[in-house]
């Protein structure tokens, strides 16, 4: 069996519940998956260890919130090259959002280019936070996870 770490920053909640919905879908797929918060991690051995990696975090004004970015460059010195990555987050109004403005589309990134990560076939997943709540909602985190789980196979 392997083992995913689910990261997250959430101010409201929906993130953090994201993060609850993701590792059930991982764990569907019958893998280990440990949902911490990144303000957790303090240094890079709380990342060693993991097979895949998702992590997670709301949009703040076409940005991400300052936590994360901390948090991001610390996992540029915790050698994940190679290793699977995904990345989702919750968001209230999109307005004058652009895909790739959004806080998952960032963070994906982030973790191709800077850390040379695998990047998850599915990319970066986005929910209203209106909707992380719902039965559609939960049900579209636990595929996330899922799927995640199956291409760790």
């Amino acid at each position: 069996m392997t083992k995913v770490l689910i990261a997250y920053f959430s101010s409201t909640g929906k993130t953090e519940t994201m993060a609850q919905y993701i590792a059930e879908g991982v764990r569907f797929s019958g893998h280990e998956a440990v949902v911490r918060k990144m303000l957790e991690i303090k240094d890079v051995k709380g990342l060693s260890g993991y097979d895949g990696y998702i992590f997670g975090s709301p949009t703040f004004m076409v940005d991400l919130p300052k936590p994360v970015k901390t948090f991001l460059l610390l996992t540029q010195n915790a050698k994940l090259e190679g290793k699977i990555s995904g990345a989702f987050g919750s968001y209230r109004h999109d307005v004058s959002y652009k895909h790739d403005a959004y806080a998952p589309a960032i963070i994906f990134n982030v973790l191709q280019k800077e850390n040379k990560m695998k990047p998850f076939e599915l990319g970066p997943f986005n929910l209203k936070e209106d909707s992380v709540e719902t039965r559609e909602g939960m049900k579209a985190c636990q595929d996330y996870g899922r799927v995640f789980g199956e291409k760790l196979l």
